[in-house]
């Protein structure tokens, strides 16, 4: 049923429209725009014994930060639902915000229909509170590992927020260099198992048949080379958060124990008879579309229902544009903290990153950044000096579209920076990245004949035989392989 509102909002434009929005709704709204009216309203309200039903407060206020001074409104209105809403569109915000109880978090602009439905909800549950995070959180945002205020971003903050105070499994997805791990560590960081271990741990990075053994743990004599017991990531994640990276390329073995390991709470140790108990949280992270993936019987569809119990998707940078300048500006702190000189871009060298492509998403633009803090000749860096270090914007091959006009030189640099191997791997994993296409490319070429495949190539065609079975490339697609 319609009820009171107290609104604390000192921009007067926002505050008329939510007034009429909440008036059609048959709402009684008291407006003002200060803690001291905010104060004197609540405690005028209980002395007649007409509390609010809802308040709407926004964070930055004429005479001070409107969520500081909400535990004093908890104390004095321990029911009434808050919804929080705010221009300081930053995860340390979102989480403040959680903190504070609030029962909804709206970030500026917001989608008016949305907070009326919200009020609404409120107001019909003024019971429905959220459970307080646990004291001790981030509340300066030094650390948080996460930049950005764009709306793209705003869906995520508060996804994470409301994933802190219970253990339910996550699945991150996103294109390559989003920030899939970062979010992880937020949820981590922020939540309840802050003071246990966060163990992350890239399942494409292991050899398939290593993977049960990493993730479970040996005993000693299990195989070949199994000298001595060895503990699993589950049992060195125990108490605290598991982050299972590229999980769509985890073997179909695994597949299976993960999903045991799940359901049971439990482990075995390859080559081991006992069951072992395990108290970890899940957050899984993958780039790839999992659902074709399902199609094709290479992804189990019961571990993807297990492990999508709250997905949050992550938008690629080019979708978040307006994140470009803020995430530049930490990445310039960040190297000259690192070391480096310490660097400043003009408008017009943010406006010239503003319009790349970043098909490798923050992780290139990191990179991209660092390279600018080493090599610039001047402290202020223009659009000219980027241009000269980094070149103009150049086509590239990458995801199957082929320009003709790229070399694989750019294709490379492009996925070097998207992909930034750690240090000892990048041969390898250059190589495996463009041998396969490198490999398909010939045998489509050759309508699957081998013999001629492998003299395109320069290789034997034994040699080619082996890696077409070890890249796991099917032949009979292109054609009667010879």
């Amino acid at each position: 049923m319609p009820g009171n509102i107290l609104l604390v909002e000192d921009d007067f434009a926002i505050a008329t429209v939510i007034i009429a929005a909440l008036e059609d709704e048959n709402f009684a709204i008291v407006h003002c725009t200060s803690i001291k009216e905010r104060d004197e309203k609540l405690a005028a309200a209980a002395a007649k014994n007409d509390d609010f039903d809802v308040m709407l407060t926004d964070v930055m206020l004429e005479d001070g930060d409107g969520l500081e001074s909400l535990g004093e409104v908890r104390e004095a209105a321990p029911d009434m639902p808050i919804i929080v809403l705010s221009a300081q569109n930053t995860l340390d915000t979102a989480v403040r915000a959680s903190d504070s109880e609030a029962f909804e978090y709206f970030p500026k602009p917001f989608d008016l229909d949305e907070l009326v439905r919200a009020v609404c909800q409120a107001a019909d549950n003024r019971e429905a509170q959220l459970d307080s995070v646990p004291q001790g959180s981030n509340e300066s945002g030094d650390g948080m590992p996460l930049v950005g205020r764009s709306p793209a971003m705003q869906g995520v903050y508060r996804m994470i927020t409301r994933v802190l105070r219970n253990d339910l499994t996550v699945l991150v997805t996103g294109e390559s260099g989003t920030g899939k791990e970062l979010v992880a560590e937020a949820i981590h960081q922020l939540g309840s198992r802050r003071t246990g271990p966060f163990v992350a741990v890239n399942t494409a990075a292991i050899p398939h048949d290593l993977v049960e053994s990493e993730l479970f743990g040996h005993e000693k004599g299990a195989f070949t080379g199994a000298v001595a017991q060895a503990i699993g990531k589950f049992e060195q994640a125990n108490g605290g958060t598991l982050f299972l990276d590229e999980i769509g390329d985890m073997p179909a073995e695994a597949q299976t124990r993960l999903l045991r390991a799940l359901q049971s709470g439990r482990i075995r140790r390859v080559g081991g008879r006992q069951e072992i108990a395990v108290n970890v949280r899940i957050i899984a992270a993958t780039n790839r579309d999992l659902a074709p993936m399902i199609a094709a019987g290479k992804f189990r569809e019961d571990l993807f229902y297990r492990l999508n119990v709250v997905p949050i998707p992550l938008p690629p940078l080019r979708d978040r544009r307006e994140d470009i300048d803020v995430l530049a500006q930490h990445f310039l702190l960040q190297a000259a903290e690192d070391g480096l000189p310490r660097r400043q871009l003009t408008p017009a060298a943010i406006e010239n990153l503003e319009g790349r492509n970043w098909r490798g998403n923050v992780r290139e633009l990191r990179n991209v950044i660092y390279r600018l803090a080493l090599m610039a000749r001047e402290d202020f860096i223009d659009a000219d000096s980027l241009d000269d270090i980094l070149g103009p914007e150049t086509p590239y091959i990458l995801d199957g579209e082929e320009d003709e006009d790229a070399g694989i030189g750019a294709a490379l640099n492009i996925w070097l920076a998207r992909e930034e191997p750690a240090s000892g791997t990048v041969y390898a994993s250059a190589l495996a990245a463009f041998e396969k296409p490198l490999i398909e490319h010939a045998l489509g070429e050759t309508g699957g004949n081998q013999l001629r495949a492998a003299k395109v190539l320069g290789i034997n065609r034994n040699t080619l035989r082996k890696r077409i079975t070890e890249l796991k490339i099917e032949p009979d697609r292109f054609g009667r392989p010879v």
